[in-house]
């Protein structure tokens, strides 16, 4: 067991607003150099966390500690040992990369010869020297995005809140912006991240899935695809609509979703067995071209534990 404290914790922290529990009892730990991802549908409650982690809101109950600092009541210490990006990030678009950085720059106190060291590094490790001169608002949303990273780092942050920061990015720009956490991560930072995007979440050393407020799986992105209670099945058949149709309903199937040309399911082993599903599928007279127990993918995993979820729910 390490009993070190980790560099982000979160007890019980729990946030309402009115009659809506946006975050419910979240329970967390994120250790040092680690990259830790935030993921669920709409609503789940993943920016409210980090605002709270952030101490931009202040908990309904529970606790939180960033970089060993109590967010409730150290809130100057997280200030200083935090970078935080928001979804929109206040850059100033009449400015050039260079004035943008400059003016962070400012804000946070540092020096001009500090300054001009920082804006120079920052620069080179994110190839954005050749645009420094360029104004924010003529960038590109990578090159933006790129920017509005930048200026979080400039304080030497220990921690990197960064809440779906390349959410209408393009693949390239967001290949560029992971390699460039990677290498923030290996010299030492620890970032907690928010993001829609399933690859982006395989990237994470762990990744945490939240649904209404709650936090109800983490694990390491293939352990959590690997150790689900249910079993994952492809089903091809020359028609899928009618085949998901007839099964989704049947008692021990979790959920049936499309998968390109087939279907993936989920089922119960204690409700539901392989040779049982395949009388079902005879039984109501569904044509079938294959099936075949497989390993989710993410993205599988994610919706079974949210159909589960949902599920649980109701009963």
């Amino acid at each position: 067991m390490n009993d070190r404290p980790g560099m982000v914790e979160a007890t019980g922290l729990t946030r309402r607003f009115g009659p809506l529990t946006a975050v419910d009892r979240l329970t967390l730990r994120v250790e040092n150099g680690e990259i830790f991802g935030l993921v669920g549908p709409d609503g789940a409650g993943k920016t409210t966390t980090l605002r709270l982690l952030c101490g931009l809101l202040d908990p309904t109950s529970g606790d939180a500690r960033v970089a060993g600092h109590d967010v409730r009541h150290e809130l100057d210490s997280v200030k200083d040992s935090i970078g935080y990006m928001a979804q929109r990030f206040g850059l100033y678009v009449d400015l050039s990369v260079q004035e943008n950085l400059w003016f962070y720059a400012e804000l946070f106190g540092i020096s001009r010869a500090d300054r001009d060291a920082l804006t120079a590094q920052l620069l080179r490790m994110t190839r954005m020297e050749p645009f420094r001169d360029r104004m924010a608002g003529n960038l590109s949303g990578g090159m933006k995005q790129k920017l509005a990273l930048m200026c979080t780092l400039l304080h030497h942050p220990k921690v990197l809140f960064l809440d779906e920061p390349t959410n209408g990015v393009d693949p390239v720009s967001r290949r560029d912006f992971w390699a460039i956490l990677y290498q923030l991560v290996k010299d030492g930072l620890t970032v907690v991240i928010t993001t829609a995007y399933l690859d982006e979440a395989e990237r994470c050393n762990r990744v945490g899935l939240m649904h209404q407020g709650k936090l109800i799986r983490c694990e390491a992105p293939d352990s959590l695809k690997r150790n689900l209670d249910e079993e994952c099945y492809e089903l091809k058949s020359p028609d899928l609509r009618r085949a998901r149709e007839a099964l989704a309903n049947v008692p021990g199937v979790l959920s049936v979703e499309p998968a390109g040309a087939a279907l993936h399911m989920f089922l119960s082993p204690a409700k539901m067995s392989a040779d049982r599903l395949k009388e079902e599928i005879r039984t109501r007279g569904i044509s079938v071209a294959e099936i075949k127990r497989i390993v989710p993918s993410l993205e599988d995993a994610f919706i079974a534990l949210i159909r589960k979820a949902q599920q649980e729910g109701k009963a």
